[in-house]
């Protein structure tokens, strides 16, 4: 069998496929953080938004895995109006193409991104992002 003829009849992962791998991602956050994230929407999109290329200076919109947008835990105030929801997006298209330039799977990657844009939500450091990110690894090796 050719290269070729190994991938015929083979898609990528659809936007639905991902909304699925987030969704599992989100249940291996430990139960402490999880609870915090039921007012935040997770949207999946092929690609950043033209304007959001253009505020973060992305030469291209490759450049971007994920985006928490909203006012981080540590930074919302009970006097404070929501001006928008808080919202976590993971961007397909730059996601499979990372994944095509790893060895790492694409439900981790989906993992890794998804956990790291939560913990913007929370105001988190890289540090305590990683220690998420090892508690999750683990609990997605044990299922």
């Amino acid at each position: 069998m050719t290269r070729d003829q190994e991938w015929d009849g083979r898609t990528a992962p659809s936007i639905a496929d991902f909304e699925r791998m987030a969704e599992k991602a989100l249940h291996m956050i430990p139960q402490a953080l999880r609870r915090h994230v039921d007012g935040v929407a997770i949207r999946i999109e092929n690609f950043p938004s033209q304007e959001i290329c253009a505020d973060m200076g992305l030469p291209s919109p490759f450049d971007l895995l994920g985006l928490y947008q909203g006012v981080s835990l540590t930074e919302k105030s009970v006097f404070d109006a929501p001006e928008a929801p808080d919202m976590v997006f993971l961007y397909r298209r730059p996601i499979l193409d990372y994944w095509c330039e790893t060895t790492d799977t694409l439900d981790a990657i989906v993992r890794h991104v998804l956990i790291h844009e939560i913990g913007h939500h929370f105001g988190l450091s890289d540090e305590e992002m990683e220690a998420i990110e090892r508690e999750a690894e683990k609990s997605a090796s044990e299922s």
